[in-house]
């Protein structure tokens, strides 16, 4: 058997930075410490990679847990060249970018005095129904704006959202000219209004012509990498475009909290991921599982500490 290096023991210092703490897990090199240092290490090749497309999957309630300034920041950095979100994230991006805020709150509560209320909860973030309202409000003077004779990809209308906003994941998107899919834009406050909006006018919204878009930057790309936050429909709608191309992804990270043995695609190693050819037999990849609200802000940290 042969015996790798010895664990280093971590030691911390009075003002030490993030980028060194990152380095004294990679000492210690255990559990997933030691992996999130790994995907500090491919996130930041990835990022050098003048010659690879970057790939940004986003689920989970992350705009809500304040961590949708992260991903604007990465976005006009230029640090994501294809962005793949839920729906919520996104409705939650615009309540927040419309002027509403999500407030903190706690777990434990009555949830039917919350409702009497009328305040949605998150965990712990709250978020009065009256965002909803504006966010309605909104949505439908956007929706009203698009052409009725062409059909409309959802990138199209992301990018017509983003750019009535002034801050934001969409506005940013919008400015930086990033495109922004979301695949099960139907499983979200935001398919409801187009929905509502239908009702009374005409649609003419084409989701599959977000799969032309997206699969033909995955055949283009001479190389590719992809950072996922959490899993669910973005992880696989992203991964999935390799399979009509001769090649895979050549870095890949995951930062998750669901577990691989349940047999769910969120929790779905990334090595599992090379069997189906989405990623390259030899990509650097990596899976850090544990709390994507604390695991995303320390990598990118780091490695905009080293920019």
């Amino acid at each position: 058997m042969e015996k790798g290096e010895p664990v280093g023991q971590i030691r911390l210092t009075p003002g030490m930075t993030v980028g060194e703490l990152m380095a004294e897990w990679g000492r210690s090199g255990a559990f997933n410490a030691g992996a999130l240092h790994r995907a500090s290490v491919i996130y930041r090749e990835m990022l050098d990679d003048a010659s690879a497309v970057r790939f940004f999957g986003l689920a989970g309630a992350m705009v809500p847990a304040g961590m949708g300034g992260i991903v604007s920041d990465l976005v006009k950095m230029g640090y994501i060249d294809v962005l793949v979100s839920t729906g919520a994230n996104l409705v939650h991006d615009i309540i927040e970018a419309i002027g509403c805020h999500h407030l903190h709150g706690t777990a434990a509560c009555d949830d039917r005095v919350l409702r009497d209320n009328e305040i949605n909860r998150i965990y712990d973030v709250y978020l009065p129904g009256e965002a909803f309202e504006r966010f309605e409000e909104f949505i439908q003077g956007v929706l009203g704006d698009f052409p009725r004779e062409t059909r409309v990809s959802t990138a199209d209308l992301l990018k017509g959202i983003g750019k009535r906003l002034d801050h934001g994941i969409l506005a940013s998107a919008a400015e930086q000219n990033v495109p922004v899919y979301c695949p099960a834009i139907q499983d979200s406050m935001l398919g409801l209004q187009i929905w509502l909006f239908s009702q009374t006018h005409t649609v003419r919204f084409d989701a599959f012509a977000d799969m032309k878009e997206i699969i033909d930057r995955s055949f283009s790309a001479e190389r590719a990498g992809v950072m996922i936050v959490g899993g669910g429909v973005p992880k696989n709608y992203i991964l999935q475009t390799m399979l009509l191309t001769p090649k895979g992804f050549d870095y890949a990270i995951q930062l998750t909290g669901d577990r691989p043995d349940l047999g769910g695609l969120s929790g779905a190693t990334l090595d599992e991921a090379k069997s189906w050819g989405k990623l390259e037999g030899q990509a650097k990849a990596v899976t850090v599982y544990g709390d994507a609200t604390i695991t995303l802000p320390l990598l990118v940290a780091s490695v905009l500490e080293g920019t």
